[in-house]
Parts: structure tokens; sequence; C-alpha cells
């Protein structure tokens, strides 16, 4: 599914006493959120004033959040960039776009459910496709997953014997 916005991290905590923001990253590395010049916080565009990676999260200090209490009223809190500030490498995409892809089998064409969550493991990532019954598929490129279409809404799977029944 095309998305406008994507959303890239959640506000966990406070770092210090200046306000500096504890993110977790939602989507790919640490150092792929650290690297936005701009993102947005409830819909309003900000520059980051700093931000560096420390221990699989991202420090981040906005402007206007001077003091650990302002900082605090933020927890819980996404953070969002605009999909056309991203590039990333071809055939990698973000978790949300995937949501709600219609998922067929590669060789036969046929509809066998919808992509309806991603999960991380330390392996690689797996769909869940939810059709007439619900089934896990490993997100391996070429092994498992032939190719990803945006623009008509369509994921092909490899599909092997017994997954469907």
């Amino acid at each position: 599914m095309k998305l406008d916005m994507i959303r890239v991290g959640r506000i966990v905590g406070v770092h210090g006493i200046r306000g500096e923001l504890r993110v977790l990253p939602l989507e790919g590395d640490p150092d792929l959120l650290a690297g936005f010049k701009t993102l947005y916080l409830d819909g309003r565009p900000l520059a980051p004033a700093a931000c560096r990676v420390h221990k699989g999260l991202v420090l981040l200090k906005l402007p206007g959040i001077e003091d650990r209490t302002a900082a605090e009223a933020l927890r819980g809190k996404e953070l969002l960039v605009r999909r056309q500030d991203v590039r990333l490498p071809a055939g990698e995409y973000f978790d949300g776009e995937l949501l709600g892809l219609e998922v067929y089998d590669g060789a036969t064409g046929r509809c066998v459910g919808e992509l309806v969550k991603v999960e991380h493991y330390p392996a690689s990532k797996v769909y869940t496709v939810r059709g007439v019954k619900e089934f896990l598929v490993p997100a391996v490129k070429d092994a498992f997953i032939l190719g990803v279409d945006l623009e008509n809404n369509r994921m092909d799977i490899r599909v092997w014997e017994g997954l469907l029944e």
C-alpha cells in the first residue's frame, strides 16, 4: 500500500536532564532514523538539533524541548517521515507499506490471502498472511518472496507443499 508518511520511531523515554529523547526505531536500523533531517511529530515538521545512536536506540534532541519534564510529556508519541524523503535499496520496503497487500501463489496466480502482520526475528522478518487459514511466510527474497508490486497491491510468494492445507 502506498503511504505518504512512514512511522519510523516511538519515543520511549528521556535521557538525562536536558530534554534528550530516547527513541525506539520502528523501521530498520537506528542509523536510518538518525539520518533524517526532518521528522514529523503530531503532524508538525521538526529538524532535530542533535541525533545519535546509543545502545540500539536513537537519542534525539528536538528544538523547544529543553528539560526532562518537557521531554517526558512526549513519551509514547510516534515520529514519522515523508515517504518521498526516503530512498531504500531496490526491493526493500517499510513494514507499513506491505500491510494489506494481497498475497498470490507465484506459480498459479491464485490469491491466497492478505498480508496482515510483519514480525521481526533474528534470522529474518516473517509475514503473517490471512486467507482461508492463517499462515506464516519467511521474508526471504527469491526463496519465499518472489515479488512485491506496491502499485498493484500485490505480493507473489512461493507456496510449498502443505502450506495451504
